[in-house]
């Protein structure tokens, strides 16, 4: 598994993030029965920049907590059959690893957030991470039963690695 992690601001948690995010990728990857390597772009940004991408991408003129870009198609939410038809369109030829995509995290609302929610910075970030990975897996909470099957995968992962509330 390859994780590409790039910070265009400045970082201040005070534990080992990098570690924390690729637990959690790998988890969840686990927990979906991700049949291949994988390689991950994990961006963390100021709500500034989130904001601008909101923007620029969903026509949403405000921050938000992460944004996720999927590289891949679903028929179905964590179906992986499909994938090998296109081989060629979702694997790194330097790797060999399928892309799964990118996820965007403003620091600026981890911090935000855990604090609203009277939780850890480590289990929002970590929180944050395990809700794109779904969204990069397919999954979506568009509609109630969606968001149902999408929040007891969250709560699963995040049991699994012992991060709680």
């Amino acid at each position: 598994m390859t994780i590409f992690l790039e910070e265009s601001t400045d970082v201040k948690f005070d534990f080992d993030y990098e570690t924390l995010a690729k637990q959690v990728i790998e988890k969840a990857c686990e927990y979906e029965e991700f049949p291949y390597e994988a390689e991950v772009n994990l961006i963390l940004v100021d709500n500034d920049e989130i904001r601008q991408i909101n923007r620029d991408y969903r026509r949403m003129d405000r921050p938000t907590d992460v944004l996720s870009f999927p590289m891949l198609s679903y028929e179905t939410a964590g179906d992986f059959a499909h994938l090998e038809d296109s081989i060629e369109d979702n694997f790194n030829p330097d790797t060999g690893e399928i892309m799964l995509g990118d996820i965007i995290v403003s620091v600026d609302k981890v911090y935000e957030q855990a604090r609203s929610y009277g939780h850890s910075i480590e289990r929002e970030f970590a929180f944050l991470i395990v809700h794109s990975m779904l969204h990069l897996f397919g999954y979506d909470h568009m509609e109630e039963d969606e968001r149902i099957v999408m929040e007891q995968r969250q709560a699963d992962i995040l049991n699994a690695l012992g991060i709680v509330r």
